[in-house]
């Protein structure tokens, strides 16, 4: 039988950007002993008190069908938080909770594009990027950014990809670059997409990760209230990756056809995982900075690490736990870099070309690992760096 088109090439026809860390993780199955600084996954797993309320929640009978747009009071207790961290006046009509921040993503391009609209999203991305898009039945069409500019996006480039484009994809603070994006460019974003009419949908799932500036979601800004989707996340904020829990955040109409859609997808979320995640968020700021401290410590540890060489460039890491690192003075590229990186020293890092073409000569370093072992393997990757280049 034969597959659908849509399946088949969700990923373009080519690579889905993973293939290093599927070596890796072949290696580790194996029993070799690599050092992983792929993905993005916490080092600490969820606090005990969250996996607490979880249980007491699952033993309370919250098992069974919860209701689809997600329960009032997690709907509540998120529209709550992002009235208060942006002054936008948000209720439950606003919130539709998903599994996690990827069906966000998937929800909100629905929302936004029709079958065949072209959809745009800033290059260097996040892997999943243009397969979602993909699979909705939208054509993917990445915007490029340049290194020396940070990979901040530049009005011209995005005016002139925006005529006959539907919707934009941003994501401060940024995977995979680490960069937040400073007031004046969202300002500018806003200007692109109101001069354009475009829908906005804005990947804030690393909102509690700043190291370096501010985060300003562009539904702040005004005039784009009722025009930007905002997706939003447990996973990274409060280590919660495996429980799936998101929601997209936007205009009460857009969520209510959001939530028609849940109704024949994903029909909702455990409760109680929701039941933990209400929890979790009524913790506040203290909890959210405990689990961003090691990528803060990590940052500053590799700030210092790299000012002792001058191979390689850093991109500014102004948030998220990631830094890009320019490895284009070695004469590698990403991928070769990367593939080198793992047979001589057993160091797993994403190639830059993971993430699009404008990161290519880039790799992306993950902080997810201790202190010290993440100290030792950027010195190592340092001087790898110093030996390739010599070679």
């Amino acid at each position: 039988m034969k597959l659908s088109h849509r399946i088949t090439h969700l990923t373009g026809g080519g690579s889905d950007g993973w293939d290093v860390f599927y070596r890796a993780r072949a290696m580790i199955a194996a029993g070799e002993q690599v050092t992983e600084l792929t993905i993005g996954e916490h080092d600490i797993r969820t606090a005990p008190v969250i996996l607490e309320a979880m249980d007491a929640s699952a033993k309370g009978g919250h098992t069974g069908y919860a209701m689809v747009p997600g329960t009032d009071v997690l709907r509540d207790t998120v529209a709550k938080r992002l009235s208060d961290r942006t002054g936008v006046a948000t209720t439950r009509g606003n919130i539709l909770i998903t599994p996690g921040g990827q069906s966000a993503l998937f929800a909100a391009h629905h929302a936004a594009c029709d079958e065949g609209a072209t959809a745009l999203y800033l290059d260097p991305y996040y892997a999943t990027y243009p397969g979602t898009i993909r699979g909705i039945g939208a054509v993917p069409k990445a915007v490029p950014t340049r290194s020396r500019d940070a990979f901040l996006p530049q009005e011209d480039v995005l005016d002139a990809a925006a005529k006959g484009a539907t919707s934009l994809l941003i994501n401060s603070p940024n995977n995979p670059t680490g960069v937040v994006y400073p007031r004046e460019t969202m300002e500018m974003i806003a200007r692109v997409c109101q001069r354009h009419d475009l829908w906005l949908i804005s990947d804030e799932v690393y909102d509690t990760q700043i190291w370096q500036g501010e985060h300003i979601s562009p539904r702040s800004l005004p005039g784009m209230a009722e025009r930007t989707l905002v997706v939003g996340s447990m996973s990274k904020s409060h280590a919660m990756t495996g429980s799936r829990c998101g929601w997209v955040a936007g205009p009460e109409e857009a969520i209510s056809h959001l939530i028609t859609l849940a109704t024949h997808t994903t029909y909702g979320v455990p409760g109680y995982i929701q039941d933990a995640a209400v929890f979790a968020l009524g913790e506040g700021t203290p909890l959210e900075e405990e689990i961003a401290a090691p990528f803060r410590r990590r940052r500053s540890l590799a700030q210092e690490i790299l000012a002792q060489q001058t191979l390689i460039r850093q991109i500014p890491s102004q948030g998220a736990m990631y830094l890009m690192l320019d490895i284009r003075g070695t004469g590698l590229t990403g991928e070769e870099f990367a593939n080198r990186l793992l047979d001589a020293e057993r160091i797993a890092v994403m190639p830059g070309e993971s993430f699009g073409s404008a990161a290519a000569g880039h790799i992306r370093v993950a902080m997810t690992i201790d202190d010290t072992a993440f100290a030792a393997a950027l010195q190592t990757l340092s001087r790898f760096a110093g030996e390739m280049a010599a070679a």
